[in-house]
């Protein structure tokens, strides 16, 4: 996911404050997971070329990605790589704390979330949480604009009286066959090293 991170890295924190913070980290995610979708399905029609036994679908390989975007934004992420990488991404987990002190800084003013997250002070979990879950879909639009006519590999869309495929642009559609955008995996939330 060097791609991916990449985007991340480069956040200039020094311009990023309380107020916009939130907004500015959505961004800057949004973007990371653009380039990993684009990259993915570019790099994905050579891999299914030289490997046609494969059951890899690009929805997949999106959503593994996409998990570990989830993962990286969390604090969770297991992958460390060699040293160099290994730098890199204690820099970018430091950014990310900057980051997530200043939204805390603002959610938390005149009490608003104070109670919710008085004890995330130091690496800011309940917070990173919450602030995937807030943006999840969001994040899978990004990653998966890129990508047409492409399915999940399983019906995942509906509930479990009658589940659907997710068809277009890897998403689910809702029960009238209108575009919804809802996200098709879970990957974010099996721990990485399961994955």
């Amino acid at each position: 996911l060097h791609l991916c991170h990449h985007n991340l890295e480069s956040i200039d924190t020094d311009k990023i404050n309380s107020g916009n913070a939130r907004h500015k980290l959505l961004a800057e995610v949004c973007m990371a997971a653009k380039y990993e979708g684009e990259s993915l399905t570019r790099y994905h029609r050579e891999y299914q070329y030289k490997y046609d036994d494969s059951p890899s679908q690009i929805c997949t390989v999106l959503a593994r990605s996409f998990a570990d975007i989830g993962d990286i934004v969390g604090g969770k992420d297991l992958f460390l790589g060699n040293d160099k990488e290994k730098e890199k991404r204690e820099d970018l987990e430091k950014n990310l704390k900057k980051i997530f002190e200043k939204i805390h800084e603002d959610v938390t003013t005149n009490g608003k979330l104070k109670a919710r997250y008085n004890g995330d002070k130091e690496n800011f979990y309940q917070l990173r949480e919450d602030w995937w879950t807030a943006n999840r879909e969001t994040v899978w639009k990004a990653i998966t604009c890129g990508v047409s006519g492409s399915h999940y590999f399983r019906q995942t869309c509906g509930d479990s009286g009658s589940p659907s495929m997710a068809r277009d642009k890897c998403r689910c559609k809702d029960e009238n066959g209108n575009n919804t955008d809802q996200v098709p995996t879970y990957f974010d939330y099996v721990p990485q090293f399961l994955r």
